[in-house]
């Protein structure tokens, strides 16, 4: 009998990234259906640019820098839709896919590639755009709103979102139900949170991510904002709190990041605790209604130091000491 040394691991499972990658994308066409539905096609058509460049950048820096392709694993596909959904329809197609560039080349390529990038690519790439162009990424179209498909759409007619009103503060006007549906102003991604849900559920169901992370970060911002409501109802503060902006998106789709988020159960909990804690924080005292960009961002660079105060003990290990 022959027998081959290999590398670690010995024990492989079933999941591969493209697997996880295409589960990834089945369960953003809910949101992506509903920020189509809501601003028109113009957001199909921005999330295709994101896609189309990051795909672009991930071949060529490949090809530069002389290593293997990695295009079929899917994962510039999903970095692409999860930064359309970071941003609004009325953004200019130069914007995404500049985007698209930094968030593969300099946020991941850079870093490694895949699995050794520090930040979430996508949120990565919209603190860099917000931090060189914030003006284009606060001008959100009304639901309905025509939208030109080709050219610019600076001139389309804008709409606050239910954050702005929070920050007078006060309870915005537009009914709970519609956040929920999908008849809202703001992000691709933020139209329905139903819709995020709904990719939610198919991700915990197709094991691709555990629900402690959405689960304790969606869990902090709720009990957060009911415990220090600044409006007239706390309970619909709360509501708002969590069906508004990109609470939904961030904790379903972007803190649960394979590669950004903790390795270790109890780590997750407090990683998903930190962020949705920064979260309300930069919401209540920022500069910029969201905060969940910044919340996430802030929480990936600390999550080696979470990795390392939360990991299991070695079986037969003595502390200070060998096993």
């Amino acid at each position: 009998m022959n027998l081959t040394a290999t590398a670690s691991p010995h024990i492989r499972g079933k999941e591969s990234t493209g697997r996880i990658m295409r589960d990834v994308l089945i369960a953003l066409v809910p949101a992506l259906a509903a920020g189509t539905w809501a601003y028109g096609p113009r957001a199909l058509l921005l999330t295709a640019v994101t896609v189309l460049a990051c795909l672009a950048s991930e071949g060529l820096f490949r090809v530069l820098t002389r290593q293997h392709n990695t295009l079929p694993d899917g994962s510039a596909a999903v970095t692409g839709v999860l930064l359309a959904m970071t941003l609004p329809a009325t953004a200019p197609y130069w914007l995404a896919a500049l985007g698209g560039v930094f968030a593969v080349v300099a946020v991941k390529g850079l870093c490694g590639g895949l699995g050794q990038n520090i930040f979430n690519p996508a949120l990565a790439a919209r603190a860099f755009l917000l931090m060189l162009w914030p003006s284009w990424l606060v001008r959100f179209a009304a639901p309905g709103a025509e939208l030109p498909l080709l050219g610019s759409a600076a001139e389309a007619a804008t709409s606050a979102t239910p954050l702005h009103h929070m920050q007078m503060p006060a309870l915005p006007e537009t009914p709970l139900l519609d956040l929920f549906l999908g008849n809202v102003a703001g992000c691709i991604g933020e139209a329905s949170a139903l819709a995020l849900l709904l990719g939610g559920v198919y991700l915990v169901a197709r094991k691709v991510i555990s629900p402690r992370i959405p689960v304790a970060y969606l869990g902090s911002v709720a009990l957060l904002t009911l415990a220090f409501s600044k409006g007239e109802d706390p309970l619909q503060w709360m509501l708002y709190s969590l069906f508004g902006g990109g609470v939904m998106l961030g904790a379903i789709f972007m803190a649960t990041d394979y590669a950004t988020s903790p390795a270790t159960p109890r780590g997750q909990l407090l990683y998903g605790v930190g962020c949705g804690v920064l979260t309300v924080l930069f919401r209540y005292n920022g500069l910029f209604p969201g905060g969940v960009t910044y919340a996430i961002l802030l929480m990936n660079a600390a999550v080696w130091l979470i990795d390392r105060y939360t990991a299991p003990r070695r079986f037969g290990a003595v502390k200070g000491g060998a096993a």
